[in-house]
This record gives C-alpha cells, structure tokens and sequence, in this order.
C-alpha cells in the first residue's frame, strides 16, 4: 500500500510516501481501503512523539479516515464489505489501505461523499458530545467558542446553534470569523485586536458567557475563565495556541466556576455506545441538511508536508483533507 511514513520524531517535512506492507487484519476488525483522511492538530504531535499515543517505529500518522469496507474478521456483522464508512484509528490513516477496530466504523450516509466523511468525525463527534454530554447546554444559553474558525471550535458553533444558544464567536481575523458568521455565530470577536472578556461582557450586558468551548488554551482560555457567569461551564478541549492554562483555583472558588478535562478519543472506548448514538444523531442532522462541513483545503498524500502547515499556520478554517488520488 501506498502511505506517508514516519520513521523518527520530527517535523512535517520529515514524512516519506513510500510503499508499505497492508497492515494486519485485528480481531474484530475492519480492513478499509482508504479514499481520504482528516488532517488533525494531533498528528502534528503524534510525529513529534508529543502526544498521547506514540507509536513504534515506522509508522503512518492519521487518526480518522473514510472509504470502502474491504473486509471483515470473522464475527463483525456491523459493516460489510462494499459499505462506506467513516472510521476513527489510533494511527495508521494516512495510508491508502487501514485496518479498524469494528466499534470505531460508522456507515456514512448516502448523500455524504468520502472526503466529507473523513473530515466529520473527530471534530463533529467532539463538539456534539462536547457540548451535549459535557457542557449540557441549553436554549438560551450563551456560549463563547474560542478558535471558533479552526476544526472543532466551527463545528461548535454549529452545533451550539442547532442546540438553542446564543453563540459568541472568537477568532483571529475577519475572514475566519467571516466564517463563523456563515456557521451561525450570532456575535464576533476578533481575538487580534479585541479583548475576548470585555467583549463578551460588553455583548452580554455585563453579564458573561453561560458556557466556554475552548480548544485554544493560552490567553484565550485566561480571558474566557474571566468572562463567565456565576455557575459557568469551561470545557478544556486542546491547546492549539501552545499554551496549557494554569487555572486560579480562586476564581473557579469565587465564581463556582466548573472546568471540564475533555479528551473526546478516550470515549471511543469508554463508551463505545455513546459515542454510536452521537453519530446517529449526527447523521440524521446531516440526512436533513442541517449540518454543512466546512473543508477549505484537500490535498494528495504526496503533499503531507502543506497540509500539516497549512494547518499549523492557522491558514485553514474548518478542516484539512488528504485524499489518496494522485493528482501529479
């Protein structure tokens, strides 16, 4: 099979695209062939040996990915060979061929083609369960998502809106809170040049934000802590900005403030059931039209190295696509 390849920790302009043995079939796995897969902050660390998983050597990065069942062990009634399917992974996606654990493989809708499939579930299944099962947000409710043009935090606005609530979006630059206006954000704040607590006082007649998405840490997430309401919800979803918040433990006192760890992976085997019926949900929301993934930039295997930085630059909005194809 075809696959970008990491052989040692380092940078994007370290990965190979090189011919690799299929990968194994698992007990109780999927074998896909892989016709795209979603660029994550995640792999940007996976290849640096900064994240969570770190895997032997050599290996291909890539945690989600969309296709064609090509096989199944024996026992798996989920999937056939022949359906789509979206499926998560711990690595290993970059590839033109991956091999899934069962409970990980959601068949896709119809109307959904792969390359919208591969960039649905990490950031819909994170904001979905983010913000129903975590934050429990209700109609009327204000939100503040900081990164609000970046992979989860645009899918938060999206959702955060189907939900009932009010949302405050926070980013850097007019064209990406363009975008977050497009998603539904109801007010913008331009991180740049804007103070994000003043602003969302400013838009809440004094009052704060209700609940916080932040995949952002940093500044971002100090400000927001500031800006919440008495009995206000943060929900930690990354650091993309570098900065891991250090929390005042006097404010969250003071203001009975509750901060929520949320590393939406670890459900895949936490609670593989819940994680299914986000997904239902989710598809029946998109079967209706009511969900419009944002891709700005798709690119071939061969082009890894663009794609991660495209993503790191911050130059994306919504999300980064690799597709199989070779379009040299």
């Amino acid at each position: 099979m075809r696959a970008v390849v990491c052989h040692d920790w380092g940078s994007p302009e370290d990965l190979k695209v090189e011919e690799m043995p299929d990968p194994e079939m698992i007990e109780d796995g999927v074998r896909i062939a892989v016709k795209a897969a979603g660029v994550n902050f995640a792999d940007t660390l996976m290849i640096k040996g900064e994240y969570q998983v770190r895997p032997p050597f050599p290996f291909s990065p890539g945690l989600e990915i969309a296709g064609e069942v090509l096989e199944v062990a024996p026992g798996v009634t989920r999937v056939k060979p022949g359906d789509r399917v979206m499926a998560m992974v711990h690595y290993g996606g970059y590839a033109t061929q991956a091999v899934a654990p069962a409970h990980d493989v959601h068949v896709i809708p119809d109307a959904m083609d792969e390359v919208t499939a591969a960039a649905f579930p990490v950031v819909y299944g994170t904001s979905h369960i983010g913000l129903k099962e975590k934050l429990k947000l209700q109609p009327g409710e204000v939100l503040l998502v900081n990164g609000a043009a970046g992979g989860v935090g645009l899918t938060a606005v999206e959702l955060g809106k189907k939900l009932g609530a009010t949302v405050i979006a926070s980013a850097g630059g007019a064209d990406k809170l363009a975008v977050a206006r497009e998603y539904g954000a109801d007010h913008l704040i331009d991180y740049r040049s804007e103070d994000i607590k003043n602003r969302v006082k400013e838009l809440t007649d004094g009052r704060g934000a209700d609940a916080v998405y932040d995949p952002v840490g940093g500044k971002a997430f100090d400000a927001a802590l500031r800006a919440t309401v008495q009995l206000g919800r943060m929900l930690v979803v990354g650091f993309a900005s570098g900065g891991v918040p250090q929390v005042p433990a006097n404010i969250l006192l003071v203001k009975n403030i509750t901060v929520i760890g949320y590393y939406w992976g670890a459900h895949r085997i936490l609670d593989p059931d819940l994680i299914s019926a986000s997904f239902a949900e989710l598809f029946e929301w998109y079967a209706a039209g009511d969900l419009k993934p944002h891709i700005s930039h798709t690119f071939d295997l061969a082009d890894v190295a663009e794609a991660m930085n495209t993503l790191k630059g911050r130059k994306s909005t919504g999300k980064v696509v690799l597709t199989t194809e070779t379009r040299h």
